[in-house]
This record gives C-alpha cells, structure tokens and sequence, in this order.
C-alpha cells in the first residue's frame, strides 16, 4: 500500500524522508485502528515530496477509508486532504473555528473555493497572530 517493496531490506535510516514517512503510516496501520493520528507528518519534507505524500495519503484513505486526524500548520495542506479544518487559537489553546470543506478531489491550489477558504482561515489566524503579539509587547513594555 505505501510502495515500498522494493525496500523491504533496507534499514529505515536507509530511506528518503518521504520513505521514512510511509514507513510510519505502514507501521501505524499494521495495528488496523480506527482513527490514524498524524501530527505535522510532513512537515520537515521538501515542498516537491510533500504534495507527494498528499497524494500517496489521499490514495491511502480512500483505499482505507480510515478515520485521519491530520495536525498542521500549513492551511494549504489542512485544505487539501481535509473533509473538515478545525482551526485552534491560542493561550488558551481553544477551537475558534470549524470548516466543512466540500470541495471535489483532486484539489487544486488555484481553485477559486480553495482560495476563499484559505483566505478566511487566514483571516481568523492574522487575528491570533495580532493577539499574541499584543500581549507580548504590552508584557514588554510593563517590565
């Protein structure tokens, strides 16, 4: 399922990041659980393995169907393999938004949806951002 048979006596330190990446989802759905955790999976991969491995996931769940709680930082990608973007705030960490995202798959970058919703959850996290750094200059400025 995650292409690497021709690697099968390879030590994982052998292997490409992204090959390291499918390794762990392999090992993770060796135990068949309902709900795969991923937290921020790809993140230290190169942008070219990234969408690589978007697709390779995407393959994975419809094959799958598993139940993927995907934690990450980067609003592209929450879009692009989401049915659904939970966005998180800060201090304290708290839901301050929940999207439907019902777009057709393959989603592409420049799709006028995928970029009304990327900008709104852009817009809910400007406002975090603006918040955190308000409360660190006036912490600055007090002391």
């Amino acid at each position: 399922m995650v292409h690497l048979s021709k690697f099968k006596n390879h030590y994982t330190y052998e292997l490409s990041g992204g090959m390291q990446q499918r390794v762990a989802i392999a090992r993770a759905l060796a135990m068949d659980p309902k709900v795969l955790l991923m937290d921020e999976p790809f993140g230290a991969l190169d942008e070219q393995t990234r969408h690589i491995m978007h697709d390779e996931l995407t393959k994975i769940w419809l094959e799958t169907k598993k139940t993927i709680l995907f934690v990450t930082h980067s609003i592209q990608e929450a879009i692009k393999l989401s049915d659904r973007v939970v966005v998180m705030g800060t201090r304290p960490g708290r839901v301050i938004a929940d999207f439907k995202v019902d777009l057709p798959r393959p989603r592409k970058r420049d799709d006028a949806q995928v970029i009304e919703l990327e900008n709104q959850v852009m817009e809910l996290l400007k406002d975090e951002i603006n918040k955190v750094l308000k409360e660190e200059l006036d912490h600055e400025i007090s002391h």
